[in-house]
């Protein structure tokens, strides 16, 4: 029975810092996770007086305003993991003082904004799709942007079985556009645009929800400021749904509801960016000091690779 004072066991061990709710789930089904000397199963309470021990390590959770939360505008080549065998990784390229993973994903060959946070809570509830959460990228592809192309693009495209969800696109130059999502399919926009016969040459994120790449040089990252971070957890307080979403072949068994499916998706106009942090926050490459400036209130950037220069 639950109590007041216990929490799942999944998120005793995101708050720690170690890694995800997801990925607490994985070492427990493993056996990696001892509670008072046992193993024990998903969905377990825990509290404060509990010892639990992760792969030999014995945790505890951190206190929420302890958690690190920075911006990182991460270069084509480096990969999104927190994985240390993999060469490239993101954790090893920044190289914090302090144990950190990504929020979702950004492709290898492509480049821009993506978060790092010690506090897996704040993982899932930025991924959550159910929530919407507005992404925006600048796009160049191979040959010239259309208008039936951006129309295209706009009233959603049939990948990996879906459709993806009606979207803003506009038009920025010969062969660039800007595209707004409110999911995460893998690849998305490069197998959207694949759907019309263009390919992504270059692949920049950003913004995501509040916060934008402005000022960030390539390869540089910052904390997020005490506004950003405050805006942060309103826009994620009631944050519920399923999370990141992954294609699914087992949603495509019954052609009736694809059918109904489709029917819903087409009555549902496109939405419209959010113009708080939409247009207002986008800068047409115009280049930026990566230091931190009084009139924006934002810390200094730093360059990745320096341990112990984080906080």
């Amino acid at each position: 029975m639950k109590s007041d004072n216990t929490i799942r066991l999944n998120k005793y061990i995101s708050d720690s810092g170690i890694c995800s709710r997801r990925q607490a789930d994985r070492y427990i089904e493993m056996g990696q996770v001892f509670v008072n000397g046992k193993r024990v199963p998903v969905g377990t309470q825990v509290s404060l007086k509990d010892r639990v021990m992760v792969n030999g390590q014995v945790i505890e959770p951190q206190e929420e305003e302890a958690a690190i939360y920075i911006a990182f505008n991460k270069p084509v080549g480096v990969t999104t993991t927190s994985e240390s065998w993999v060469k490239d990784n993101i954790v090893d390229y920044i190289n914090h003082s302090q144990r950190i993973f990504p929020i979702g994903r950004l492709d290898k060959d492509s480049q821009g904004l993506i978060f790092l946070t010690s506090n897996g809570d704040m993982v899932n509830k930025i991924l959550r799709a159910g929530n919407k959460h507005e992404k925006e990228y600048i796009v160049t592809v191979d040959k010239p942007v259309t208008d039936s192309f951006i129309e295209g693009m706009s009233n959603g495209v049939p990948i990996l079985g879906v459709n993806t969800r009606k979207c803003f696109v506009k038009k920025e130059g010969p062969n660039v556009f800007r595209i707004i999502l409110m999911q995460g399919l893998n690849r998305q926009i490069r197998r959207m645009c694949e759907h019309f016969g263009y390919e992504v040459t270059r692949l920049e994120r950003i913004r995501i929800m509040n916060i934008s790449l402005k000022g960030l040089a390539l390869g540089e990252w910052r904390d997020f400021t005490e506004e950003e971070l405050k805006e942060m957890r309103r826009l994620t307080a009631g944050s519920k749904g399923t999370v990141e979403e992954k294609y699914s072949p087992e949603k495509d068994s019954s052609k009736a509801k694809n059918k109904k499916a489709d029917a819903a998706f087409a009555s549902t106009p496109a939405k419209k960016p959010n113009t708080r942090y939409g247009a207002s926050v986008w800068n047409s490459g115009k280049k930026k000091s990566s230091g931190g400036s009084k009139s924006s209130g934002k810390p200094a950037a730093r360059k990745a690779g320096g341990r112990g220069r984080g906080r």
